[in-house]
């Protein structure tokens, strides 16, 4: 490694359930699965080993944007160990014993929530970290005492979606959750008022490579610009997969999830950037619904245990052609911002994409955020047409975002996913509607050209057929939901 700047603060260790433990000698990419396995503590399991059980889930400290903490759900399978150097983490073992089980242990005991018990310990800390969520509102119940997915304490069970089960049918499980009181006095609550732990310079050396975590963004350049053949890692949840199921390893892995520039939003009257490596779930709370796209997108993408995790900026480095925010984010009209040692530069991210997973990023740069132009058009929408609801990979996704005046299409914008080796923007049907009255007649027409779009394959998601008809039938659909005859009456 051509390493420009010594980067490790010391030792590398992380406080695990309430100790100071040293990482030991382990592999630069040991998860901290592995390491929690390998130690003792194996309440956490592999099940899937890319993020789809929940299995394997612990908490992490995290801050919470308000100068305490938050106790924070991740997959340990994708997490790096490494990439907690100085952190904290609690696993099932350290939220309570049989002798004094934590109050969610207790709520999932009694409303007989666990049968195999090899998903609870994932459960129980899933569920911990909506336990300990300050600004948990009841849902107004209905007449047979349902709040949708939102229970009379304000537990949301999107919390749970990204473990599995295959014992309980899932019902006592949500009655231990919608049991849960207020925190109490207890030690973790009493932890998330105080600062998260600080970010450190990492330094991992082993045989099998070298980890990296660098703290400030000329660190992280530099390294990038004298080791181009780095993997950069962010929330890991495509690299994790990689290590795991490919048996992928990297001659350095550089983390940029801590770095400020990567980490922060920021929003003025003409523009929103959001930081290429902050998590989904901190987009989402941060913008509140005010990039409705987005808050469309975000509980769709994955589970929240990934996105708890995951970045848009990792998101757009895979370039994969089935990415969630690529379509929605072309729809907005978004710019990419590369950054390398010597320059940054910033281009629509229509003209990202070069082929299948390749972009016109050099080895040297990284992304650095993503630009979303102010104000947004009046009508929107992001469908993403899948097997399962929630948790999967869609097999088409498309994105509007339009403006309408005077019952005129003055400007169109559409993105896909799905349908061809790179996201897209459906050029011909944008201009199929701009300029038309937004009639049926008009989106029947587009919806045509729309069907036709991209070069859409048969696989076994979907066939190409039925990719085509979606993308037509996504069409009529926004114009069902925002035409005229919908409009509520002054």
């Amino acid at each position: 490694m051509n390493n420009p700047d010594p980067l490790a603060d010391t030792e590398p260790a992380f406080t695990v359930n309430g100790t100071v433990r040293p990482f030991g000698q382990v592999s630069a990419h040991t998860t901290a699965l592995d390491w929690l396995r390998d130690n003792g503590l194996t309440g956490a399991k592999e099940g899937c080993a890319e993020g789809e059980c929940g299995a394997c889930a612990i908490l992490v400290a995290q801050g919470d944007g308000n100068g305490g903490t938050s106790w924070t759900a991740v997959n340990s399978c994708l997490v790096p160990m490494a990439s907690l150097d100085g952190q904290e983490l609690v696993s099932a073992e350290g939220l309570g014993t049989p002798e004094h089980m934590h109050p969610v242990q207790a709520a999932m005991a009694a409303a007989g929530g666990s049968q195999c018990g090899y998903c609870t310990p994932g459960f129980v800390c899933s569920m911990a970290s909506e336990y300990y969520r300050r600004d948990r509102t009841p849902a107004p119940q209905g007449p047979d005492g349902g709040g949708g997915e939102t229970g009379p304490n304000g537990f949301e069970l999107e919390s749970l979606s990204g473990n599995l089960c295959r014992c309980t049918g899932y019902r006592p499980i949500r009655d231990a959750a919608y049991a849960l009181g207020p925190p109490g006095n207890d030690a973790m609550a009493g932890r998330a008022e105080s600062p998260a732990p600080a970010p450190r310079n990492t330094l991992l050396e082993r045989t099998d490579g070298v980890f990296v975590r660098a703290t400030t963004l000329p660190q992280a350049l530099a390294l990038l610009s004298g080791n181009p053949e780095a993997v950069l890692v962010a929330g890991s949840t495509d690299w994790g997969v990689e290590v795991n199921i490919r048996a992928r390893r990297a001659p350095l892995v550089i983390a940029i999830d801590r770095i400020p520039e990567l980490d922060a939003i920021m929003a003025t009257d003409t523009e929103i950037e959001i930081g290429a490596a902050v998590p989904l779930s901190e987009i989402e709370r941060a913008l509140g619904g005010r990039v409705p796209m987005l808050a469309q997108l975000i509980p769709q993408f994955a589970s929240r245990l990934i996105r708890n995790r995951a970045s848009l900026g990792g998101n757009l480095g895979t370039a994969s052609p089935i990415g969630d925010s690529p379509p929605a984010l072309l729809a907005l009209d978004a710019q990419i911002i590369l950054a390398s040692a010597d320059r940054e530069r910033a281009m629509p991210l229509s003209e990202y994409f070069t082929g299948y997973r390749t972009t016109v990023r050099r080895a040297d740069e990284l992304i650095k955020s993503v630009r979303i132009p102010l104000p947004l058009d009046n009508v929107n929408a992001f469908h993403k047409i899948a097997k399962r609801r929630f948790d999967d990979i869609s097999s088409v996704a498309v994105a509007f975002s339009l403006h309408i005046e005077d019952g005129v299409v003055a400007t169109a914008r559409i993105g896909l996913g799905g349908v061809a080796a790179t996201p897209l923007r459906a050029r011909a049907s944008e201009d199929a509607l701009t300029g038309r009255p937004w009639t049926l007649e008009t989106v029947q027409r587009a919806a045509a050209v729309l069907g036709a779009e991209g070069t859409p394959l048969d696989d076994h998601r979907a066939s190409a057929r039925y990719r085509s008809r979606m993308l037509s039938n996504a069409l009529l659909k926004l114009h069902a939901l925002n035409s005229p005859s919908q409009e509520a009456p002054q």
